[in-house]
């Protein structure tokens, strides 16, 4: 993560800006821009957002968004994945789901870039929590381990087939070592 700003400006300043790529967020007063997705990033990102939604969406349980901008507690993130309870899902009057969610994911999903500095990350995911986030995972791919944090107890690490815990009523079952072969998309 860079930041991009070096004068204060307030979140309502912020959201008027327009959004660059990658993503950039408002954080305790300043702009981060998020590094560029790579490419087992992107794999992680897409497979598992798309694995939580076919065992959620048709139920109404859940929804995996990636990308989503959540504005919430004078802050403005971007996590790699926001899973919000069905719901929680700020639906519009006719269904459509909004543009601004102003809330913060039940379930917050970062995957670690090269480029990040771990704290940062973590701050992100510790802040969710203290606003309502019910789970959360630091995904590193580099040493093939999922650090998970919840609101009510201490983080733990999970590796090879440790089970990767999930919100309450999704079911998926899935070891960091089944989420980690997803890498290997070749031969």
């Amino acid at each position: 993560m860079t930041t991009t700003s070096s004068k204060p400006i307030t979140l309502e300043e912020f959201l008027q800006l327009p959004e660059t790529k990658p993503a950039s967020e408002f954080i305790a007063g300043e702009i981060i821009q998020k590094p560029m997705p790579k490419g087992r990033h992107s794999r992680l990102q897409g497979k598992l957002s798309h694995e939580i939604n076919l065992v959620t969406e048709d139920k109404k349980i859940a929804y995996a968004f990636p990308e989503l901008r959540c504005t919430f507690a004078n802050r403005s993130i971007v996590p790699d994945i926001a899973v919000f309870r069905w719901q929680n899902i700020p639906f519009l009057s006719d269904g459509q789901v909004p543009d601004r969610f102003s809330l913060p994911p039940n379930w917050v999903i970062e995957v670690l870039s090269p480029e990040q500095k771990s704290n940062q990350v973590i701050a992100k995911i510790v802040s969710c929590l203290e606003n309502g986030s019910e789970l959360g995972w630091l995904i590193d791919p580099d040493d093939e381990s999922v650090l998970v944090f919840w609101r009510d107890r201490a983080p733990s690490v999970r590796q090879e087939n440790d089970v990767l815990p999930v919100l309450a009523e999704i079911e998926l079952e899935l070891t960091a070592n089944q989420l980690f072969s997803w890498l290997k998309m070749g031969n």
